[in-house]
């Protein structure tokens, strides 16, 4: 269920040309179809001219809600039309490794 509800809040924000989020919580620890972590890819013409960070804090302010309420981890991969046409495809997430460096 908070998959859609992401979508369609980038979707209404951004108008994105290219939008992708993928439901990533199967790498980690957590029980099955489970939704606590995500990855987006977003194209937008909204992100001309801005720095990454820029990007990457419109995005979490877009995703507040969720991100203080439903997901644990967010990967986000935005650029702008030029920069996706040179690209074409979003890194590859690690595999999670399972426990945390606090666990000692």
């Amino acid at each position: 269920m908070i998959q859609p509800q992401i979508e369609a809040k980038l979707v209404d924000t951004f108008a994105p040309v290219y939008l992708k989020v993928i439901n990533e919580s199967y790498m980690h620890n957590v029980p099955p179809g489970s939704e606590s972590h995500f990855k987006v890819v977003i194209v937008s013409a909204q992100f001309e001219g801005q720095r990454l960070i820029t990007r990457h804090r419109a995005v979490n302010q877009c995703l507040a809600d969720e991100l203080a309420n439903h997901i644990h981890a967010l990967a986000i991969h935005t650029y702008t039309e030029s920069e996706w046409q040179q690209q074409l495809n979003a890194p590859a997430s690690p595999q999670c490794h399972g426990g945390s460096t606090l666990d000692k």
